[in-house]
């Protein structure tokens, strides 16, 4: 028989807490104590010393020798009685729960009762180990994951209810909107049910609800399931009709846009303006007219004809002129005066200058018709008065 006894834990990690076999062990006796570990000495039915992980030295007032002598007038049994537990202070998870019957309360939306279950997991971890040995283990020798459990069934079962059904009334939380809002949900029912824990020694690390058991097959909560999807069906198709409009709307922009610039590339390549584009419109519509009156009529008036530049004004001008003044068209009349350009840059020549003055190109056809004496105002074959060949 030794002497003195090495007394080290020997359970396993799902266990809580584990009382060693050895008892009435000689003063002396080293305790082994891991890491996550805590090992408490009871001597004489009290809980004194409090051993973190290392190795210690008991003292138990059992002394080897004379153990046998002090022991006789109790039968030999020592009258100085020690036990050691092993506490494990390691976070066990994965521990399930769930509720045992159904939760009563009032849906926040659509203000009718229903009755819904949960259910989780949750990750407990020793908090006080003095508090937990005296207030739940006792006598007893072993605390496992499933002997904690059951002894808070009860407690957490009441507890959870209790506590689920305020969350879910405090929060407005709709029967329809609970997965989603899971998270919060377990966060709020953790918080509340720590201090419950914490007056054991129980450290509740983690509390999750991981389903919500729905009424689902009862009528009238099908009945108000049916109207809550509906309407947010509703809500997100008019707000994809609003998106399509909206982006019909910007296509119609940048078709614009992009006739815009086509239009503007085209004006750029053929070398007018979008004022002498208005102008041979103008024009276009004074040919159509026979007198004035026909194209003030148009609405539009003299001034905005005589402000047109470049070779449209001269058109345009050519055109009035010849409207108002009939004999102004003969060889005799003031018409043999009319502006000449430059067939090279359209720069407005001197009148019987052989050479443009704005860009030196020669100006080798004659200015003015052989048959009526039309001036010419820009290169052509005919005379557009009277329709003889040019020459040259």
């Amino acid at each position: 028989m030794a002497i003195l006894d090495v007394i080290k834990y020997e359970g396993d990690n799902s266990t809580f807490v584990w009382k060693h076999p050895s008892e009435d062990f000689n003063t002396a006796s080293q305790l082994i104590v891991h890491e996550s570990q805590e090992a408490i000495l009871f001597l004489n039915g009290q809980a004194l010393d409090l051993f973190g992980p290392g190795r210690h030295k008991l003292e138990t007032q059992n002394i080897p020798i004379l153990r046998r002598i002090l022991n006789i007038p109790t039968g030999g049994v020592t009258p100085f009685h020690c036990e050691v537990y092993f506490i494990n202070k390691t976070e066990q998870m994965a521990i399930r729960w769930g509720t045992d019957s159904k939760v009563q309360y009032i849906e926040p939306t659509y203000r009718f009762p229903l009755s819904f279950g949960a259910n989780g997991e949750m990750s407990l971890s020793v908090a006080d180990s003095r508090n937990l040995l005296v207030k739940l283990v006792g006598t007893e020798r072993i605390l496992t994951q499933t002997e904690l459990v059951r002894f808070f069934r009860a407690f957490l079962m009441t507890r959870v209810k209790t506590y689920m059904a305020q969350a879910m009334r405090t929060n407005e939380i709709s029967i329809f909107e609970i997965d989603e809002r899971l998270e919060d949900f377990s966060a709020e029912l953790k918080e509340k049910l720590t201090p419950d824990f914490a007056d054991y020694g129980i450290n509740l690390n983690r509390f999750l609800v991981t389903t919500v058991v729905k009424p689902e097959g009862d009528q009238q909560y099908e009945k108000f399931k049916e109207l809550h999807f509906r309407q947010y069906a509703d809500i997100a198709e008019a707000k994809l009709k609003q998106q399509v409009g909206i982006i019909e709307q910007q296509t119609k922009a940048q078709q614009m846009v992009i006739e815009s610039q086509a239009l503007a590339q085209k004006r750029a390549t053929e070398g007018y303006t979008y004022q002498q584009e208005r102008g041979f419109g103008v024009a276009e519509k004074v040919a159509e007219n026979e007198a004035v009156g026909q194209f003030t009529n148009m609405g539009v008036g003299l001034g905005t004809m005589a402000g047109v530049g470049g070779a449209v004004g001269g058109l345009v001008g050519n055109a009035i002129g010849g409207a108002l003044n009939p004999q102004a068209s003969t060889p005799e009349a003031p018409q043999a005066q009319a502006n000449a350009f430059c067939d090279q840059c359209g720069a407005e020549l001197t009148p019987g200058a052989a050479f443009c003055d704005n860009c030196g190109a020669p100006q080798s056809s004659p200015d003015t018709c052989s048959k009526c004496g039309f001036k010419f105002i820009k290169p052509g074959k005919f005379c557009p008065k009277c329709g003889t060949p040019r020459e040259g």
